[in-house]
């Protein structure tokens, strides 16, 4: 699940594009309606398609364009995946343009684009070829530097469709969703419904949530159940990283949350009142940052006011970097790695931002100690839980030895960071033989999807088979992956789980979905109860290879079936047998063999009153199936067998 948010100047035509793509109004509020600007956050969605023919539901934030709400703009777009940057093609960049896409930027949303929008108001393609221009050197400077550019026309639809499929391929191109096993949603929403009681909105982020869970809202430290989920007004069950999801919730108040609150599982995250940060500030900047001045800190949802501490220097000029510790005036929830963004309170305009690289630092540092700025700069390339999942993510699984070795990270280090790894569920141990190999939630997530998706294909191709073999899945699983190996015990400790998690289905030879049974159309399976029957009236002189195909039409894939099924019984040399005259014969001949010690083949012969190769058949299978062992002429019981 992808979420896009739009960003960009008043009035250059965001929630007019959201309705044109999605047919939903993503301005709420009366007063929005009213005075024809977006105020508050927006929401919405829409199907994009994909390169395999399908489509993914993707959410939308709309965010106001106007400077007096930029706040709320910020609350917005903290946890996006792609920007869409809207620019009005009559107007060009405007001073929110670049107010947005600073706050994008310092924010390192992963991907974006810009819509070039009110293309149908633009009659001089020379002005728009400019404005275009314009737009790729505003760009250039920031990581969106050659990002799509696509003219549009919300009110003509020309462009939508270039659009889209702009948008589904950028996402298509991003990492999967992190899950580190603590859930965490930033709330930008809450309200009650007559019914239903308290709901908050907000985009889930680090790991699952389900219906019945309970949840912990804070700073304030209120308990709650989840009592309902819903993700695009459609009712879920379990909400994936990534998932604009509304939680109905039980246990509490709507007037005890707020915007910026967190729900969180129990114990896994804490409110901090002190942040040690990297920052950037941006080359625009009115003046330079100072020791101790006053900052709105915004993270997520939350908007907080905060004094900085700045380390190592003095003051930072505009465009300079440097490290902060920032003294928050309420607890905020946050994690090593989030973004944040610093404005100015009065006059309110954006100031820089930067990452969290320590959410729970133990004292106010000495400003000028080199231990402290050394900490910092070895934070920033990323704490050990950072490190050995970007490792982790790197090399899918791997031993433990291996991964430590790939990390660079000091090994008690390494060892008490993956056993902390895996209490959080944000890194799996795969019990495939001498040692467990390991990868990430996201890669087991994609590894079990690829190999649901070639057992359900097979399905489509063949649905009279049994299910998809082994072997062939391993292979097919094997060619999608990029570069490394899947040895066949990997791959069957990956079979294990997902057998455990009711995902796949298995046995020594074939693989299917959960549920599936191959079915007949009603003139196969009349095809069949005709051929049966034609068995149960030969008993031990079944029908040739030859006549069982011409009873079932020439239909080998239906004679296959009733093989795998066992309802038949194929032997050597063609052979074979309904399976209760199979059955009924091997009792015979055991029965035989315990009264008289040993059978020859005429006497299994007469025995069964069948014919010589029907009665080799059968014996030779009872040989293969360990039942009976050859001495010469003779045929034995094996040993365990024999009564007494």
């Amino acid at each position: 699940m992808r979420v896009i948010g739009t960003a960009g100047h008043v009035d250059h035509g965001k929630s007019t594009l959201v309705r044109a793509l999605t047919g939903i109004d993503p301005d709420r509020l009366q007063e929005e309606k009213a005075r024809g600007l977006t105020i508050d956050l927006g929401f919405a969605w829409m199907d994009l398609p994909q390169p395999d023919g399908s489509v993914e539901s993707v959410g939308i934030v709309d965010v106001p364009g106007h400077i007096d709400f930029i706040k709320n703009m910020l609350a917005g777009v903290g946890s996006i995946d792609a920007a869409v940057l809207v620019i009005a093609a009559d107007e060009g960049v405007m001073p929110q343009t670049r107010e947005h896409l600073a706050i994008l930027d310092l924010l390192a949303v992963p991907t974006g684009m810009v819509a070039l929008t009110k293309v149908d108001l633009v009659d001089d393609p020379e002005w728009l070829a400019l404005v275009e221009l314009d737009v790729a050197e505003l760009l250039q400077e920031t990581r969106f530097a050659g990002a799509p550019i696509v003219p549009v026309s919300a009110r003509t639809g020309a462009g939508l469709d270039e659009l889209r499929q702009t948008l589904a391929r950028l996402l298509g191109d991003l990492p999967p969703r992190r899950q580190r096993g603590r859930p965490r949603l930033p709330v930008d929403r809450v309200f009650t419904l007559s019914g239903f009681g308290t709901i908050v909105t907000g985009t889930l982020s680090d790991g699952h949530l389900a219906v019945g869970d309970a949840v912990e809202i804070l700073p304030p430290g209120i308990s709650a159940r989840i009592r309902g989920l819903q993700s695009h007004r459609q009712p879920i069950q379990r909400a994936a990283p990534g998932s604009r999801v509304a939680i109905n919730l039980s246990g509490v108040s709507a007037d005890a949350i707020h915007r910026g609150d967190v729900v969180v599982k129990p114990g896994t995250l804490e409110p901090t009142l002190l942040v040690d940060v990297s920052f950037r500030l941006l080359a625009d900047a009115p003046k330079p940052l100072t020791h101790n001045q006053p900052v709105d800190f915004f993270s997520g949802a939350a908007e907080v006011p905060a004094r900085v501490r700045l380390l190592g220097t003095e003051r930072l000029e505009p465009g300079q970097q440097g490290w902060l510790q920032l003294r928050l005036a309420r607890p905020v929830v946050v994690a090593a790695g989030d973004r944040y963004i610093l404005r100015q309170p009065s006059p309110s305009m954006t100031l820089g931002g930067g990452q969290i690289l320590n959410p729970h630092p133990r004292r106010r540092w000495r400003r000028f100690d080199p231990a402290v700025l050394a900490r910092f700069q070895t934070l920033a390339q990323g704490t050990p839980d950072e490190i050995l999942l970007q490792t982790l993510a790197r090399f899918p699984l791997t031993p433990a030895a291996e991964l430590f070795a790939h990390s660079g990270l000091d090994l008690a280090v390494a060892q008490e960071t993956l056993a902390e790894l895996q209490r959080s569920g944000a890194a799996l141990a795969l019990d495939a033989g001498s040692e467990p190999v390991w990868l990430t939630p996201e890669a087991w997530e994609e590894l079990v999807g690829r190999m649901a998706r070639q057992v359900e294909h097979f399905h489509a191709q063949f649905p009279l088979r049994r299910g998809m073999p082994r072997g062939e899945l391993r292979s097919r699983v094997l060619g999608q992956r990029d570069g490394g190996s899947l040895s066949v015990r990997i791959f069957n400790a990956l079979i294990q789980r997902a057998q455990e998690q009711g995902l796949l289905e298995a046995d020594d030879s074939v693989v299917w979905l959960p549920g599936f049974v191959p079915r007949p159309s009603p003139e196969q399976q009349a095809r069949v109860d005709r051929l049966l029957a034609a068995f149960a009236r030969a008993g031990m002189s079944p029908p040739n290879p030859g006549d069982v195909l011409r009873l079932l039409g020439g239909d080998e894939p239906l004679l296959e079936m009733l093989i795998e099924q066992g309802q038949l019984v194929r032997l050597g040399g063609g052979v074979l047998f309904r399976r209760e005259e199979f059955e009924a014969a091997v009792a015979q001949v055991q029965a035989f063999l315990q009264e008289q010690g040993t059978i020859t083949l005429a006497q299994a012969r007469d025995l069964l009153q069948t014919s010589r190769k029907y009665a080799q058949a059968l014996l030779e299978e009872m040989d293969a199936r360990r039942i009976t062992r050859r001495e010469g002429d003779l045929r034995v019981l094996r040993a365990g067998l024999v009564d007494g």
